[in-house]
C-alpha cells in the first residue's frame, strides 16, 4: 500500500509532468481542433490506453529490455518517428473541402482512438520514463512492489487522461471559431501536419 506522504507527492509531480505541453498534449490539441471535442477525447483516451500498456510492460519488465538493448530502442524509436511523420504528410497534402458548409469531419474518434494508442506505444521515452520513474515511489516494505507499480501507474494513466480532455475541450472551442474562416481551413492541415512531423523528428533525434 502506497504511504499518504509518498502518494501526495507523487500526485503533485505528475500533474507537473502531465500539464506541461509535451507530445500527447500537442497531439490531442490538433486532433480536437480539427475534428472537435469527441475526437480529441477520444485521442487522450488513446494515449491513455498506451500509457496502461507501458505501465504493464514496466511491471513485467519488458522496459528493462528494451532500456538494455540498443538496437531494440532505436527500432521502435524510429518506427515511432515514421509513424507521426507519415500523419504529418497526409495532413499537409490532404487537400481541403471544397464545400467549407458541409464538409465531412476530418477524422472519426476510433480512428484517432487508434492512431493515438499507436503512437504512444512506438514512443520508447515513454516505456523508459515509467521503468525509471514509478520504481522511486516504491518501497517494499509497504507491501507487494508489482502492486504499487500498478497503483502509480493508473494514477498516472488517470491524471494524464484528465489533462488531455481538459485540453481537448478547449481546443475543440478554439477549432470551431477557426473553422468558420475558410483562410484558416486552407491552411490547418498543413500545420497540424508540420506538429506531427515535428514531433516525429523530435523523436527520431532523441538520444538514449
Amino acid at each position: 500500500m502506497i504511504e499518504p506522504a509518498t502518494f501526495i507527492a507523487y500526485v503533485a509531480i505528475v500533474l507537473g509532468f502531465v500539464f506541461l505541453p509535451g507530445p500527447a498534449t500537442l497531439l490531442t490539441i490538433a486532433r480536437a481542433t480539427t475534428s472537435g471535442t469527441r475526437v480529441g477525447v477520444a485521442t487522450g483516451a488513446g494515449v491513455a490506453a498506451g500509457d496502461v500498456i507501458h505501465t504493464f510492460m514496466a511491471i513485467v519488465g519488458l522496459s528493462a529490455i528494451i532500456a538494455a538493448s540498443a538496437l531494440l530502442f532505436s527500432l521502435i524509436k524510429y518506427a515511432g518517428a515514421a509513424y507521426l511523420i507519415y500523419l504529418g504528410l497526409r495532413a499537409i497534402f490532404e487537400k481541403a473541402p471544397a464545400d467549407l458548409v458541409a464538409r465531412t469531419v476530418p477524422i472519426t474518434a476510433g480512428k484517432a482512438f487508434r492512431q493515438a494508442v499507436l503512437t504512444e506505444l512506438l514512443n520508447p521515452k515513454t516505456a523508459l520514463f515509467f521503468l525509471a520513474f514509478l520504481p522511486q515511489f516504491v518501497h517494499p516494505e509497504n507491501g507487494l512492489v508489482w502492486l504499487q507499480l500498478t497503483q502509480l501507474g493508473l494514477i498516472f494513466v488517470l491524471l494524464g487522461l484528465l489533462s488531455t480532455v481538459v485540453f481537448a475541450v478547449g481546443a475543440a472551442g478554439l477549432g470551431r471559431f477557426l473553422r468558420r474562416n475558410p483562410t484558416v481551413l486552407k491552411w490547418q492541415g498543413k500545420v497540424v501536419g508540420g506538429i506531427y512531423c515535428a514531433l516525429g523528428i523530435r523523436l527520431a533525434l532523441q538520444e538514449r
